[in-house]
This record gives structure tokens, sequence and C-alpha cells, in this order.
């Protein structure tokens, strides 16, 4: 699926009314990404909220990469609509990468769960996609760290109540890693190292800093 329209302002709207009126999320270091040109969100991920609050927190308007499974019944019409991209986990989610790089080639924003799955949130680990965009996008990756979408004890699914404090950090854009010499695969494979210590770090310093923790579960 190539030429995947750009979010939409109501949707964008939709997501600001989800982080700051049925949430209370504080956003810290938005000025750290980019205002213009492309750039790649890469958050990590514990909750089934974190894709609807990272387009609401997020400076810029995002096309998210966001599981096939989801695009079913209403919410499937309204993601549909707000321009989010389906990921097919069982095809390599190769057409999702292709209608991320059109959004990156034509100046716009993609978010994206380097992690896969949702889990505990510590991006221990990082799939490639973000790292892919990246280098073949020519576009810097801004980590952010999302807390609070889910406790200890709370499933995956689990919708938080109603005015629950989130939070969502920006953290330093890192750029794709090319070294002379080197192909596109190992561009790729070095880049997605330098995003997960980058996201990794700042979810533990952030989690530091706010005397928050990570659900154990």
């Amino acid at each position: 699926m190539t030429g995947v329209k750009l979010m939409p302002a109501w949707a964008r709207g939709l997501g600001l009314v989800l982080a700051h009126g049925v949430w209370d999320t504080r956003v810290l270091d938005a000025d750290l990404v980019p205002s213009t040109g492309p750039v790649i969100l890469a958050a990590n991920h514990v909750s089934v909220i974190d894709g609807p609050l990272l387009a609401g927190a997020s400076p810029r308007r995002l096309n998210i990469l966001v599981k096939t499974e989801m695009f079913r019944g209403p919410i499937g019409v309204i993601l549909r609509g707000a321009g989010q991209i389906p990921v097919d986990r069982t095809g390599g989610g190769r057409a999702a990468l292709v209608s991320g790089l059109d959004v990156l080639q034509r100046g716009g924003a993609i978010g994206i769960f380097p992690e896969g799955n949702r889990g505990r949130g510590d991006a221990a680990s990082a799939r490639a996609g973000a790292s892919w965009l990246s280098v073949h996008g020519d576009a810097p990756v801004v980590p952010v760290a999302v807390l609070g979408t889910r406790r200890t004890g709370e499933g995956v699914n689990h919708i938080p109540g109603f005015r629950r404090r989130l939070h969502v950090r920006f953290g330093a854009p890192v750029p794709p890693v090319r070294e002379p010499g080197k192909s596109k695969r190992e561009a790729v494979a070095a880049t997605n190292d330098a995003v997960r210590l980058a996201l990794s770090a700042l979810v533990a310093d952030t989690a530091a800093d706010l005397d928050l923790s990570l659900p154990q579960d």
C-alpha cells in the first residue's frame, strides 16, 4: 500500500482530546522533535492506548504503524480515516514499511513501536522497522518514553481510568548510522542498535527522574 494520506486535522484533534481531556498527560521535551522534514518517533510499548496517546502528545501529525488486527469494526474505520498504516506481521510488514517510506519521502512523520508487541516497555529489544525507515528515508529517529499507560497487574488491553496521569517524554534525535564502505543492511543493523540503546536509556532515565516504574508483568 503506497500513497497513504497524511493524518487529517480531525484525527490530530482526537488524539489531543484523549491525551489531555480523557487522560492527564504530561508531555516533556517535545521541542526535541524536528518541526519540519521526515522524522520517525519510536516509542516503547506497554498498552493498547500507546498509539493514540503518542498521536496526541506528538507536536506533529503522525502516521502510526498499527498491527492489522486492529483494523476491524468501528475502530478500523477510524484508524483508516486517520491515515494509520496497517502492519501485517505474518507477511513481515514489508507493505507497511513501503507506505511509511512514502510518508517520509513527502516530509511527513511516522510513529512506530520498535518492540513490536506490548509488554514491559523497557525497550530491551527492538525490531528493525524504525531503523530501516531511517536509513532508506534518510530520517532521524526520535526515541519516546511512554509511562503510566499500564501498571503491574493490568492487562495489555486495559484502558486507564479517566484523568490518570500519564507521561510522554521525547529524546534527542538519533540520525541514521552510515559508515563508508558499509552496505544499507549493515547501516540498518547499526542504526537499530543505536535506536534501541537510546530508547532503553530514555525509558530508564525518565522512570528514575519521575519516580515511576514499568509494569512487572
